[in-house]
Formats: structure tokens, sequence, C-alpha cells
């Protein structure tokens, strides 16, 4: 009988994807090992290899469809030898034997780290009774249509989010509907102003959000709304880093040490040193993380991603130049895998390259924190009651209140700035 192929999980919280492409046409001949398809995630385009070979048969699902669900059929392979008859009534058999939605599994995936955006950042859980439900924006609309209370609906989602599975299980089991007295809570995403009266609109071209401009709207304003930010800014005297990179680079064309490099590598060991500031809110407690994986934003096309640096502490600098140099353009190629982008546990935004003195980056749950970094500029300072010049670089740490306190956010910014000041401690 026709062999299927499903939609598979390319992260441990996909539950949907894209289906940016088919590298195949109906009627090919395919062996296992080729790319047959591009899945768009929200953070990347991915490829998909066949598993088994044969002929392609039919494709059940047309490339561009968007909100495929994982382990939904999306075509069929003819057996060697197999006449194409087989296919007759083979997709209504498939359709007809698939599990329920609420119970599809997730196929794992190769990343070891806790799923954390995490991808720009994972869902907050959803709040107890009578608090803020988490859902997305697609299951409340589905709620809302079918009249149906959320608070009676159990989320499945990354960290309890209500998502569309839920909610056809929901219906599926007769949950009930939501009273007239109680109106269903307004969606995350909820437009917050009135759309401009008709002929007064200058002309413009519209440009639909892709799956991670999505992801980003969704994740980095319920952060906003539901993270109780507070803010530490500090300016870092960088004429000795500076020094020091163009030394280290002077010696050998193997490699080229950036600014950004030695910024990653202050951070780690800070973390290193302040422990307390590498943590993480998980509804319940507090995580607390024994190596300091740093999360990097790269902006790519349609968005950003934060590729991660793993240990970035306890790694030499040429390694994290490497490694950040080769992640940044696979990022840019959409080629990053899901281990590479995801389980973070402290992030860093450098706007420097482009002249941003200082700015207040938005966290990425459910990390505690998010260094953003602007450039280093000539600037007057005082020493010893006389002024001088020196390049300043000011670093604003945005932080979440749940996991870490004041004194610890200034004892870590005040251990990064030591460590940027006089980089050679970093060796020690």
């Amino acid at each position: 009988m026709p062999i299927q192929i499903l939609m598979p999980a390319l992260s441990p919280t996909m539950t949907e994807g894209t289906l940016a492409k088919w590298l195949v046409n109906e009627g090919d001949d395919v062996n296992a090992g080729d790319v047959i398809a591009e899945i768009e995630t929200d953070k990347a385009t991915m490829e998909v290899e066949a598993v088994e070979e044969g002929k392609v048969g039919k494709i059940v699902v047309q490339e561009g469809t968007e909100g495929v669900a994982v382990n939904a059929l999306i075509a069929l392979l003819l057996e060697d030898g197999e006449a194409a008859g087989a296919l007759e009534g083979a997709v209504d058999t498939a359709l007809a034997s698939a599990p329920p939605a609420a119970a599809v599994p997730v196929a794992p995936v190769a990343a070891p780290a806790p799923a954390a955006l995490q991808e720009v950042a994972p869902t907050l859980a959803a709040a107890s009774s009578g608090g803020r439900i988490f859902a997305s924006p697609l299951a409340r609309r589905m709620a809302q249509q079918a009249g149906l209370n959320l608070t009676d609906v159990r989320g499945s989602g990354p960290n309890g989010r209500i998502v569309k599975r839920d909610i056809e299980s929901a219906l599926a089991s007769g949950a009930p509907a939501a009273s007239a007295a109680e109106p269903l809570a307004a969606p995350a995403m909820a437009a917050t102003s009135a759309p401009m009266p008709e002929g007064l609109e200058p002309p413009f071209d519209f440009e639909p959000a892709n799956s991670m401009r999505k992801v980003i709207a969704q994740r980095l304003t319920e952060s906003k709304q539901t993270v109780p930010h507070f803010y530490l800014t500090v300016d870092c005297e960088i004429d000795t880093l500076l020094a020091l990179r163009k030394d280290l680079n002077s010696r050998s064309d193997d490699y080229k040490i950036s600014v950004n490099d030695l910024i990653i590598k202050a951070c780690g060991v800070a973390l290193r040193r302040v422990p307390a500031a590498n943590a993480s809110w998980t509804g319940d407690g507090i995580k607390r993380y024994h190596q300091a994986d740093i999360s990097v934003a790269v902006a790519i096309e349609g968005g950003l991603i934060t590729p991660v640096i793993r240990d970035a502490g306890g790694k030499g600098l040429e390694t994290i130049s490497s490694e950040m140099r080769d992640m940044a353009t696979r990022a840019r190629d959409g080629k990053l895998l899901p281990e590479e982008y995801q389980g973070g546990t402290f992030s860093i935004s450098n706007l420097g390259m482009f002249g941003i003195k200082q700015f207040d980056a938005v966290i990425n749950p459910p990390q505690g924190a998010i260094m953003a970094v602007g450039a280093g500029e000539q600037r007057p300072v005082v020493r010893n009651g006389a002024l001088a010049v020196a390049t300043v670089m000011s670093v604003t740490m945005s932080v979440d209140h749940r996991v870490v306190d004041g004194a610890i956010g200034a004892e870590l910014l005040a251990a990064f700035k030591t460590l940027v000041e006089d980089p050679m401690t970093m060796l020690l």
C-alpha cells in the first residue's frame, strides 16, 4: 500500500508549519535521504528528507500552505512496482485513520536543551483560576466562534498554553459554552486602534506576516504584558578591550575576533561569577542554570533569530568567534538546526554596529534577562579630578523582577563592567 509522508516536527514546541516548497513532482522517483520538501517554521526553513524509496504518487498538501499540523498527511509514495490505482481512496483512508489532534505526538529532535526565542521565547503558563488565560490567537478565535469558555479548556501547548488542538478536543468532548455574562478574554493581539477612515489612508504596500514575524509579535507582546521588566544601565570604557582585540587579531590570520565576541565572553564569565542572575521563572519557582548559554540576537530577513553559544564563559575567544560567525551565516540562510537556537539562559542584543547609543531590549521568556549593547563612542570622562577622553559603551540590562532582584542585577553588571574594562581578567 502507498507510503504516507507526514508533516515532521522540526522542534520540540512545533505544532504546525508552512509547507514552503516541494522539491519533487508527482511521478518522480525518490530514494531514502533525498531532499523532497522545504518546511518553514517560526525560525527557519528546513529541508525534509525521504526516509523510504518509491515514486511520488500524490501530493496532498500544496506548497505555500500555512498552518499544516504536525503529523498531517502531506504526500503519498508508491512502492516499487505498485500501480497508481493503489492511490484510490488512500488519502481518505489515511485521513480517517489519523489520530485526533490532541493525541498527535511530537517527533523527537536532537535538541538536548530545555524549550526556551525560547525560540526569540516560549509562551508563559496559563494563569490560575480567575487570572489571565494564555491561548494562541487562533485558539481564542475558534473558542469565541464556538461559544466555548476557555476556563474549561486544559492547555497542552508550551507551559500550559491553549492551542488549536485543545479547542478541537474540547468541542469534540462537549465542553460547556461560555455564558453571556462571562465574555471571553480579549485576544492578546487585539487591535489597539481604530482603522483609518476610508479615503484618508495614504498609499501602502501590504506584506503578510510570515510565521517568524507572527511568533515574534505574539511572544514579545506577551513578554511586555506579563513580565515585570526593570532596567539597569552602566557605561563601560572599552579602550583596553579594543587594544586587546587589535593585538589578538594581529597575531594570526586564522581568526578575527570581534567586539561582540569579547562581549559574549565577558557576559558568560560574569554569569559564572554571579550565578544567581543566570536563571529563569517557571511559574512555580526559579531555575538556576549551571552554565551560561548565551543567546545572541541576529537580524535576518523577515525577523530575528538567536543562535546560542553554549557555555560561553568556558570557551576561548577563537572558539566563540568561529561558532558565532558560522551560526550567523547559517541563520541568515535559514539553515540553523533547532538545537542551535533553542535553550539559551541569557540573551545579548547588540546594535552598536548601527551607531545606536543606548536602548532597552524586551526579555526573551523564560530567560530572566537580556543585555542591550550600544555603540562605543568617544566621550569625556573624569579621571582623578581631570577631564579626559575615552571610548565608552553603554549597556542596558532588562531584568525579570520575578527572577532577579535589583541588587543581583547590579552585581552582574558590575562584574561585566570589570571584565570589559580589564579584559585580561576574563582569563582568570
